[in-house]
């Protein structure tokens, strides 16, 4: 390896990563398959593939070729040298409107054509569900298809000109006449013309195989055609002309209800003469919310284009007359079309899990028959699926006959893999009886490349091999993919993982406790590898600020998996690589939430964190900001506010405070308030008699309410006891009596003395501290017995910490009923007025708002009391989505500002920007504010604090003179 390693080092110019986590972040695709490579290069151009493909032939040593790693079966992985094309080679180098054409290398991610052609009225044709990552190679070498190929066809359908380097250093420019053939291919065609005109199935999904019928005189001997769906085995591609369509200027979508499946399967075909440019389908059994959707138990998304709206929407409701429908609905707004596509796309990531959470996994995931068997088929299928004792469920271009399916197979005992095969084969047969392909968009790969004999016969398995031998006589590309393939039980990428459980903290409730279980959770659709937040998305911050895959949510989860392996990762928790990767993530909890399968980051960092640093020194960070709800209530026992304020505005002594504590030297220290908040509470005058009797609230005193941000705190007071409900703070001892029973003076008489502080432990579980944070807990369950059994409402303010005791809370102390009580009792700001306080009507603010939903907010609580608060009283306009970059301590920690100011710089600073005059900028997390301030020297301002100042009265009896400058 060190001889290959340091030839191509000498040879190209682009990386070459021979390094653990270089090998460890390509031994899977999106496929149930893992090889581990020799070497991963990122070459610069087509100069640097040349180079490689030389290099490696010399030293006989396989190459791969892989986009977005979001192949489904198999054949973006391999055992020697990968090719990556996502660093470099990644752009559009021209696109001639007129002659709607562009010129694209193979790296370059469908959406930035997209984004590119639209300024035109122009777009590429095919669009699978995974456009926001997957790359023109991966399509081209896939002959990928998407939801639009009943209007717009296949990949093939949309090339005009590709250029590769064979494995022997040959540049050949392939299109039609024979443009570009490798020496002996028209000989081999020229000899087998019967074979090529009869023995391949006339399919609009029919990608199985090599399309050697392609060069077919009658065809246009079209060799770019040809090479279309060969799965990196024959060339290497290093640029492509594509063709490109016009894109309707207006759009519709019929969502079409039926009965089920079936029903919606049979009515596909009749659909096609209308022209739609989708007929997609799916049924409820992948639908974890029908809300939006018309009635029935199975969908079409039918699609209509026009001019103008109105032509769009005659379209659909056309479509709607001539379907035999249960329910139906039209939608023409880009948002809501948006909304309901997003239900269809996210079904590759919603599909591997079985509606009771069983695993289900790919390896059967495109199957193809013709559309007017489609119904047939799918009876079969289900029937199949029975007999076999197995359950899946059925997605996809019900127009094009090609269906997608996740079924629960056993992977992992010897058995349940030997019902794998035998289902394997028993479908490929019943998909060749009803005429169709083994694969209808994602390849053959190691998943079907064993069966092709069933689809084809053994005369043209034998013409693909020398085909195979023509265009890559070394037998060096791609090599157990199509020909001479490898077994379909070959390498899977669970036989590698430990079989008995791992010894973890946190209780992973969805995975049965198994952490091996969460980690397989990631299957490599690669969602969070997409370089724009969509909407109010989030997930993953840290990737689009790197563009590196080990920052991505699936880099961090194959690293997880190998060091689970222990092959590549061989030191198990005590890895450098697992914990390098580990350190930009966030903890931003976007991928809980964003992510199909819900893969959730923070909670896999901080086990790993937790692990990692046992039993020995932690960085400097964990101590200063893990232990922060510490340090700042010893300053706040001391009085000692005013000190501390002082020191960290001195120039020296602040710098030396903040690299010992491992705090960015860009960042500057906040201030602590001079009165925290629970002071201010013990020295309020009750705001009613103590006689009136409002619903009970308990208000949650979190660290930076308490010591940074009271405003917040006193802002929530006022308004709470504006919509009539009684505020107590939590006790402060243990306390037996009821909770706001009458018999105190105030709710305040619960708080006689200070014996503990209730604390979510969100500082020790982001530094992965757990013994630390599951002590801090269970004092927190102690504290808050009467809370418990009053079954009073916890409004917690801070969004971070509300995610806390709802999420970590629970699963960090699983095996204590108590816990999941008290996360059932958490509420937000806003649902607290909302459930509460139903009556109560929000004074009028009228004004615009600019900023970003928490990160913590949208993956775990969700914002729909919040946007109706906001509706209410009157603040208009949408907050972004995004992360603000700060993260608690993220933002803080040596070695982050950099990625910390990237992640601001994505969707937080320009909406504030770009905010007009009298634009109320809303932030309800203190870590979201500090950011703001601190980057754009903008004040962001929870929700309660707006709702306070537009109350009679406003703000001034709320904010003391000075304490603004002191922290607060």
């Amino acid at each position: 390896m060190s001889d290959l390693e340091a030839a191509l080092r000498a040879a190209v110019r682009g990386e070459v990563g021979f390094d653990t986590t270089s090998r460890a972040l390509t031994t899977m695709d999106a496929s149930n398959y893992r090889r581990v490579p020799r070497g991963v290069v990122a070459p610069r151009d087509a100069d640097d593939v040349a180079a490689a493909l030389e290099v490696c032939r010399t030293h006989a040593v396989p190459v791969v070729a892989r986009g977005g790693g979001t192949s489904i079966a198999g054949q973006a992985t391999g055992t020697g040298v990968v090719l990556d094309f996502t660093r470099h080679m990644n752009r559009v180098l021209s696109l001639d409107p007129d002659a709607r054409t562009a010129v694209v290398q193979p790296g370059l991610v469908l959406d930035r054509l997209q984004d590119a052609a639209a300024p035109h009225g122009l777009r590429f044709g095919p669009d699978p569900s995974t456009h926001g990552r997957c790359t023109l190679g991966g399509m081209i070498g896939n002959n990928a298809c998407g939801s639009h190929s009943v209007a717009w066809g296949t990949t093939a359908d949309n090339v005009r000109e590709l250029t590769v380097r064979t494995v022997r250093g040959r540049t050949l420019r392939l299109g039609p006449d024979w443009a570009g053939a490798p020496e002996g291919l028209r000989e081999l065609a020229d000899g087998e013309l019967a074979r090529l005109r009869t023995g391949f199935p006339d399919l609009p999904r029919r990608i199985s195989g090599y399309a050697l019928d392609a060069l077919l005189p009658e065809r246009g001997a079209d060799v770019a055609r040809s090479f279309c769906g060969s799965e990196g085995t024959l060339g290497v591609l290093t640029e492509a002309t594509v063709h490109l369509v016009e894109a309707p200027r207006a759009a519709a979508l019929a969502v079409l209800g039926y009965a089920d499946e079936s029903a919606a399967a049979e009515a596909a075909a009749g659909l096609l003469p209308l022209g739609p440019l989708t007929v997609e389908g799916m049924a409820a059994d992948l639908v974890p919310a029908t809300a939006g959707l018309p009635r029935g138990g199975a969908w079409l998304f039918v699609e209509t284009g026009g001019d103008t709206e109105a032509e769009a929407r005659a379209r659909a409701h056309a479509v709607v007359r001539a379907a035999d429908v249960v329910d139906a609905r039209v939608v023409t707004d880009p948002a809501g079309m948006r909304t309901l596509w997003r239900i269809r796309e996210d079904a590759s990531g919603t599909a591997t899990r079985m509606p009771d959470g069983t695993e289900a996994w790919p390896g059967w995931e495109d199957c193809a028959v013709p559309p007017v068997r489609l119904g047939g088929y799918l009876r079969d299928f289900r029937a199949l699926l029975a007999s076999h004792g197995l359950r899946g469920t059925p997605y996809g271009h019900f127009g094009d006959g090609c269906i997608h399916v996740r079924i629960d197979f056993d992977l992992l005992t010897g058995p349940g893999i030997a019902r794998f095969r035998r289902f394997s084969e028993d479908l490929a047969d019943l998909v060749v009886a009803h005429g169709g392909s083994l694969s209808g968009e994602h390849g053959d790969g190691q998943a079907r490349a064993e069966l092709l004999p069933r689809m084809y016969g053994a005369g043209t398995v034998a013409l693909f091999e020398r085909a195979k031998a023509v265009w890559d006589p070394d037998d060096l590309l791609n090599p157990g993919i199509l020909v001479r393939p490898a077994p379909l039980d070959a390498d899977l990428r669970f036989a590698v993982l430990p079989r008995r459980p791992v010894d973890v903290v946190f209780g992973y409730p969805a995975d049965g406790g198994d952490f091996s279980a969460a980690v397989r959770r990631c299957v490599g659709v690669a969602k969070c590898r997409t370089t724009e937040a969509a909407g109010a998305g989030v997930m993953c911050p840290s990737f689009r600020a790197t563009g590196e895959e080990e920052h991505s949510t699936r880099g961090r989860a194959r690293l997880l998996h190998e060091m689970l392996a222990g092959e590549l990762v061989t030191d198990g928790w005590r890895s450098t690589e697992v914990r390098d990767a580990l350190d930009l993530c966030l903890s931003c909890k976007g991928c809980r939430s964003d992510c199909p399968v819900e893969v959730d980051m923070a909670t896999y960092k901080a086990e790993f964190l937790h692990h990692h640093y046992a039993g020995r020194r932690r960085p400097a960070a964990h101590y200063a900001m893990g232990w922060l709800p510490v340090w700042l209530r010893w300053a706040s026992r001391l009085r000692a506010a005013p000190l501390v304020n002082a020191l960290a505005g001195a120039g020296p002594v602040a710098a030396v405070a903040k690299r010992l504590g491992g705090i960015a030297a860009e960042r500057e220290v906040p201030r602590l308030a001079a009165r925290p908040f629970s002071r201010w509470w013990h020295g309020r005058r009750p705001a009613r008699p103590a006689g009136e009797r409002g619903e009970l609230v308990v208000l949650w005193p979190d660290t930076f309410t308490e010591h940074l941000s009271p405003s917040v705190g006193r802002a929530a007071v006022r308004v709470l006891e504006a919509a009539g409900l009684r505020v107590a703070l939590p006790p402060t001892r243990r306390w037996r009596g009821a909770l706001g029973d009458g018999r105190s003076r105030t709710p305040a008489a619960l708080l006689p003395a200070r014996r503990g502080r209730v604390c979510c432990g969100l500082t020790y579980v982001s530094t992965g501290q757990l013994d630390r944070a599951r002590a801090v807990l269970r004092r927190t369950l102690g504290l808050l017995a009467p809370v418990l059994e009053s079954g009073a409402p916890l409004v917690v303010l801070e969004p971070s910490c509300a995610a806390a005791l709802r999420t970590d809370l629970p699963e960090l102390l699983h095996e204590d009923p108590r816990a999941r009580r008290l996360a059932g009792q958490v509420v937000t700001f806003a649902e607290a007025l909302e459930r509460y306080a139903p009556g109560w009507t929000p004074p009028a603010v009228d004004r615009p708002v600019a900023g970003q939903t928490h990160c913590h907010q949208h993956a775990v609580l969700g914002d729909a009391a919040e946007r109706r608060l906001r509706e209410a009283a009157g603040l208009t306009g949408e907050l972004s989505g995004g992360c603000c970059g700060l993260a608690g301590n993220f933002g803080f920690e040596r070695g982050h500002h950099e990625v910390s100011v990237a992640c601001a710089e994505e969707r937080l600073l320009p909406s504030v920007r770009e905010a007009g005059p009298g634009t109320v900028v809303l932030a309800d997390g203190f870590s979201c504010r500090t950011q703001l301030e601190q980057l754009a020297g903008v004040r962001g301002r929870h929700l309660a604090e707006v709702l306070a100042d537009a109350l009679e009265g406003g703000p001034g009896e709320e904010r003391e003179a000075g304490e603004r400058g002191s922290g607060d």
